[in-house]
C-alpha cells in the first residue's frame, strides 16, 4: 500500500472512529488490568497477614499449654513440611533455637508484631545464598525468647510478573488487530465511498440514468444509496418531463405563435385596410393571446401540483358532494351540446383533499368526456345519414359515479377503509390500450383529437393531481367509449372531526 493510500485511509471518518474507539478501549483495558492487579494483591497480602496471625496466636497457645520444649517440637514439625511458611524462634540474644529461616535482618527480631512491608530472608538447609521476599510477624515471649512466624510471597511476586505479561501482550495484540481492523475497515469504507463518488461524477457530467451502487447487505450505505437513488430517479424523471415540456412547447405553440405573427404581419402589410379590418385581426391576435395565457397557466398549475408545494392545503372533503355540484354546473352546457349528462354521486365519501384542485379535475375529465363523445355521435350520424342507415346512433352520454370499491368491511367507529373511485364514464370513441399511458403526459393529442381545440394539458393536470393525492388512475373500456377512474385512499373518522373543529376555530 502506498503511502498516499494510507494518507486517505487515516483522512476516512472510519479512521478517525475506529482510533477514537481504540483509545477508548485502551484506556479501560489499562484500567480494568491495574484494577484488578491491585485488587488482587490486597486480597492476597491481606490472606496472607490473616494466615500468619492466625498461625501466631495457635503457636502462642501451644507454647502457653507445652512450654518452650512443646513450641521447638511444633515447630521442627512443620518446618519440615514443604510450603510457603515460615517459622523461627531465637533466644534472647538471637541465636537461633528452631525453624526453618537461616538468615534475617537483625533490625527485623527488633520489631514486634507484622510488618508493614516484605523483608528478605535466606532458607535453612540451601548450599546457595539466594534471597527470598517474605511478609511476618515477630512476638515476644518469656525470657527474652521471640517467635517469627511469615510467609514467602514468591507466588505473589509471580502473580504480578504473570499480570504483567499478560498486560504487555494484550497491549502488543490489541494494537496488531486495532491496525488490521483499520485497514480492512477503512479500505472497505473507503471502497465504498470511491464507488459512490465515482457514481456522482457520472451523473454530474450528465449520465442521469446512472445510479448509487447496492451491496445488498443492508448497511447505513445501502440505506443511504437507496434513498438517494430514489431521489434521482424522481430527479430523472423531472428532468425527463422538463425536457419533454420544451420541446412539446417548442412544437405546440411554435404554430399559434406564427399564426399570430402572420396575421398581424398580413394585416399590416395590406397597407389599405379600413378599421374593422384591423379590429378583426385586434380579435383574433386576442383570441390566440388568451389560448397561449391558459396554456402557460396550465402548465404552471400543473408544475406547481407536481412539485407538492406546501401552499395547497388539504382538509376532508366529500368527493362525492363535489362531483355533484360540478355535474349541476355543466348540465346546462351539455344540453346546449345535445348530450344527457347523469350522476350517482351519493354524499358522505370523504377523502383528504383540496376542493380548488379535485375541481378542476372533475371539471376537465367532464370537458373532455363531453367534447370527445359529441363529436364522436355527432361523426356517427354524418356516417350513417351517409349510408342511409335508418337506425341513427344514440346521443353523447357521459356519466357520474362515486362508489367505494370492493365488499362492505367492519373496521369499527364507523371508518370504512375501501377507497374510493371517482369514475368519470362517455360513449365516445375510447382511447387504445397503447395510448392510455401517453395520454396523461404533457401536450399528448393523439391524431384523432388534432382537428379539436385544446392544449393537450387537461388530463395532464388530473394525473398531477391525483399523484399529490396518492390516488390511483385507471383507464377502461365503456364498450363503447371510455371509463376514466381515480382510486382516492379513505380517511378515519378522527381526521374528518379534527379537521371539521379547525374549520369551525
Amino acid at each position: 500500500m502506498s503511502l498516499g493510500s494510507i494518507n486517505k485511509i487515516m483522512r476516512t471518518t472510519a479512521f478517525k472512529l475506529s482510533a477514537i474507539y481504540l483509545i477508548i478501549f485502551s484506556i479501560f483495558a489499562i484500567f480494568l488490568i491495574v484494577y484488578i492487579s491491585i485488587n488482587t494483591q490486597l486480597l492476597m497480602t491481606r490472606q496472607l497477614n490473616s494466615t500468619i496471625e492466625a498461625e501466631v496466636r495457635g503457636l502462642v497457645e501451644q507454647y502457653r499449654s507445652g512450654g518452650m520444649p512443646g513450641l521447638v517440637k511444633i515447630i521442627e514439625d512443620r518446618s519440615r513440611r514443604p510450603g510457603a511458611s515460615l517459622y523461627l524462634v531465637t533466644d534472647s540474644r538471637g541465636h537461633y533455637v528452631a525453624g526453618n529461616v537461616a538468615a534475617l535482618p537483625k533490625w527485623v527480631l527488633d520489631e514486634r508484631g507484622a510488618l508493614e512491608q516484605s523483608v528478605t530472608y535466606q532458607r535453612l538447609g540451601e548450599t546457595e545464598r539466594k534471597e527470598y521476599n517474605a511478609v511476618v510477624s515477630v512476638y515476644e515471649m518469656f525470657g527474652g525468647y521471640r517467635l517469627l512466624v511469615g510467609r514467602d510471597v514468591g507466588e505473589r511476586e509471580i502473580f504480578r510478573k504473570v499480570v504483567e505479561q499478560a498486560f504487555l501482550v494484550s497491549a502488543i495484540l490489541m494494537i496488531v488487530l486495532a491496525l488490521l481492523s483499520w485497514m480492512f475497515v477503512s479500505r472497505k469504507v473507503l471502497k465504498r465511498i470511491d464507488a459512490i463518488a465515482g457514481a456522482s461524477s457520472n451523473i454530474m457530467r450528465g449520465r442521469l440514468d446512472e445510479r448509487l451502487p447496492v451491496t445488498q447487505a443492508g448497511d447505513e450505505f445501502d440505506r443511504l444509496s437507496e434513498n438517494l437513488n430514489t431521489m434521482l430517479s424522481r430527479i430523472e424523471m423531472l428532468m425527463q418531463g422538463l425536457k419533454e415540456v420544451s420541446d412539446n412547447i417548442a412544437h405546440d405553440l411554435k404554430t399559434p405563435l406564427t399564426r399570430l405573427r402572420n396575421r398581424v404581419e398580413v394585416t399590416l402589410a395590406s397597407g389599405q385596410g379600413d378599421a374593422d379590418s384591423y379590429r378583426e385581426a385586434l380579435e383574433k391576435t386576442l383570441e390566440e393571446s388568451d389560448t397561449l395565457i391558459r396554456t402557460f397557466d396550465a402548465l404552471l398549475r400543473i408544475a406547481r401540483v407536481e412539485a407538492k408545494s406546501t401552499q395547497i392545503e388539504k382538509s376532508a372533503l366529500d368527493i362525492g358532494a363535489v362531483a355533484a355540484d360540478m355535474a349541476e354546473l355543466y348540465e346546462p352546457v351539455a344540453e346546449d351540446e345535445g348530450a344527457i349528462l347523469t350522476w350517482d354521486a351519493e354524499p358522505g365519501h370523504v377523502i383528504s383533499g383540496n376542493r380548488e384542485l379535485i375541481s378542476q379535475a372533475v371539471a376537465n375529465l367532464i370537458d373532455n368526456a363531453l367534447k370527445y363523445a359529441v363529436r364522436h355521435v355527432a361523426e356517427q350520424r354524418a356516417q350513417a345519414d351517409r349510408q342511409d342507415e335508418g337506425d341513427l346512433p344514440d346521443v353523447a352520454r357521459i356519466h357520474i359515479s362515486v362508489k367505494r370499491s370492493g365488499k362492505e368491511e367492519k373496521a369499527g367507529a364507523g371508518y370504512d377503509p375501501r377507497p374510493i373511485i371517482l369514475s368519470v364514464c362517455d360513449n365516445g370513441q375510447g382511447i387504445a390500450k397503447e395510448d392510455r399511458a401517453r395520454v396523461l403526459q404533457r401536450f399528448v393529442r393523439l391524431d384523432k383529437s388534432r382537428s379539436q381545440p385544446g392544449s393537450g394539458l387537461g388530463l395532464s393536470l388530473v394525473n398531477a393531481v391525483a399523484s399529490l393525492h396518492e390516488a390511483k388512475i385507471e383507464l377502461g373500456d365503456n364498450e363503447p367509449g371510455l371509463v376514466f377512474s381515480i382510486q382516492f385512499p379513505s380517511i378515519e373518522r378522527t381526521a374528518i372531526a379534527h379537521d371539521q373543529r379547525d374549520e369551525t376555530s
